[in-house]
């Protein structure tokens, strides 16, 4: 058995020896821990004001975690993701979690224009929508 299982939010296997997991909440602000506990229970524990950390960023919503047969390699990697510090490794970490090859997608009719389109991309954007 590898010592890192990767899985979605959804699925938990309570006889997995620790999580590290990642929280989100409706500010935005993320969350990353872990727990030798049941991945749902310590969600709960977050949720009901018992972790000092987060208790005034309720609700929180947990995004990600990732399986480990050992409290250290989990602590490892907690401190790997945390060196980060909210960066491109951990978006890409989030987008691909969320099964987004590219964090980019668009729905019927839109278009990405960038941060500050410049005068061609508006023009070619009102060509696209009347016509």
């Amino acid at each position: 058995m590898p010592d890192r299982l990767t899985c979605p939010a959804k699925f938990t296997n309570k006889y997995m020896d620790c999580h590290l997991y990642i929280l989100k909440n409706i500010n935005g602000r993320h969350y990353i821990g872990i727990t030798k506990l049941d991945i749902n229970e310590r969600v709960k524990k977050h949720n009901r004001g018992e972790v000092f950390s987060t208790k005034f960023g309720k609700p929180w919503h947990l995004l990600y975690f990732e399986r480990y047969k050992t409290y250290k390699v989990a602590r490892e990697r907690e401190k790997e993701i945390k060196s980060w510090h909210g960066g491109n490794s951990f978006k890409k970490l989030l987008r691909n979690a969320g099964g987004s090859s590219n964090g980019r997608t668009h729905a019927s009719e839109a278009w990405y224009l960038g941060s500050n389109p410049g005068p061609p991309a508006l023009r070619r954007r009102k060509k696209n929508l009347t016509g």
